[in-house]
C-alpha cells in the first residue's frame, strides 16, 4: 500500500494521467458552459448574475478543499515524516490559493449586483480572506526557509490554524448571520437549489476538479524532478 504513496510510482503514471485529462477537459468544459450560459435560467430576483455562481461556489469548495487535504497531509507528515505528503502539499498550496482568489473575486463581483456592495466585512467573506493569508504565508514558508525541519514545523503550524479557520468559515453564516445566504446545498445532501441550476453547477464542479487536477500532476512532476536533482531520498 505504502508504494503507491511513493513519488517514484506515481511519477510512472503521471504523463498519462495528464493526457487523459487533456483528453477529455475540454469536452466537459463545453458541456458545463452551455448548460450554465444558455440552458440554465435565469434567477427571478438576480436575473443572469446568478450565473456567476456557476465559478463562485466550485471555486470555493475546492479552495476549502484544499486546504483541508493540506492540513490532514501535514499532520500526517509531522508524524510519520513521509516525504511524499510534503511535496503533495507543495503541488495542492497554489491550486487552494487560487480558487481560494478567484472565489472571493468572483463573491465581489456577484455581490455587487446582489448587495449593492462589492464587499463587506461579513464574517464569511473575512473568514475567506484570512484562508487566503494562510495560503500565502503556507507557500512563503517553503520559499523563503530554506531548513527543511523549520518547514515542516511551520507549515505544520499554519496548516492546523488555517484548519480552525476552516470550520469558521463553514459555520459562520449559521453563528453570524448577516449579508451572505446560508449554505443552499447541506452536507446531509439536501437541497434548495433546482435541478436546473444544479446540474450546471456539479458540471462546472467537475471542469474546476479536473483543472484542478491537472495543476496538481503537473506541478507534482516537477516537484519530483527536483527532488531528484537534489538526490534526495524518498521515505
Amino acid at each position: 500500500m505504502i508504494k503507491f504513496l511513493l513519488p517514484s510510482y506515481i511519477y510512472i503514471i503521471l504523463e498519462k494521467l495528464i493526457k487523459f485529462i487533456n483528453s477529455i477537459f475540454f469536452l466537459i468544459l463545453t458541456v458545463g458552459l452551455v448548460f450554465a450560459l444558455v440552458l440554465s435560467p435565469p434567477d427571478y430576483l438576480q436575473g443572469d448574475s446568478v450565473r456567476i455562481m456557476y465559478v463562485h461556489v466550485p471555486s470555493a469548495w475546492i479552495g476549502l478543499a484544499c486546504f483541508s487535504c493540506i492540513a490532514f497531509l501535514s499532520i500526517l507528515n509531522f508524524i510519520f515524516k513521509i516525504k511524499n505528503f510534503y511535496l503533495i502539499n507543495k503541488s495542492i498550496a497554489p491550486i487552494g490559493l487560487l480558487f481560494t482568489s478567484l472565489a472571493i473575486i468572483t463573491g465581489s463581483l456577484w455581490g455587487q449586483p446582489t448587495w449593492g456592495t462589492w464587499w463587506a466585512w461579513d464574517v464569511r467573506l473575512t473568514s475567506m480572506i484570512i484562508l487566503m493569508l494562510f495560503y500565502i504565508l503556507y507557500i512563503l514558508s517553503f520559499k523563503l526557509i530554506k531548513n527543511e525541519d523549520t518547514v515542516l514545523k511551520l507549515s505544520c503550524f499554519l496548516a492546523i490554524a488555517g484548519a480552525i479557520n476552516l470550520i469558521i468559515i463553514k459555520y459562520s453564516v449559521d453563528w453570524w448571520p448577516t449579508l451572505h445566504q446560508p449554505a443552499s446545498i447541506k452536507i446531509d445532501g439536501s437541497s434548495s437549489i433546482d435541478s436546473s441550476m444544479m446540474v450546471p453547477l456539479i458540471l462546472m464542479l467537475l471542469v474546476l476538479l479536473l483543472y484542478s487536477a491537472l495543476i496538481f500532476l503537473m506541478k507534482y512532476k516537477t516537484e519530483i524532478i527536483k527532488m531528484r536533482k537534489k538526490n534526495i531520498k524518498r521515505l
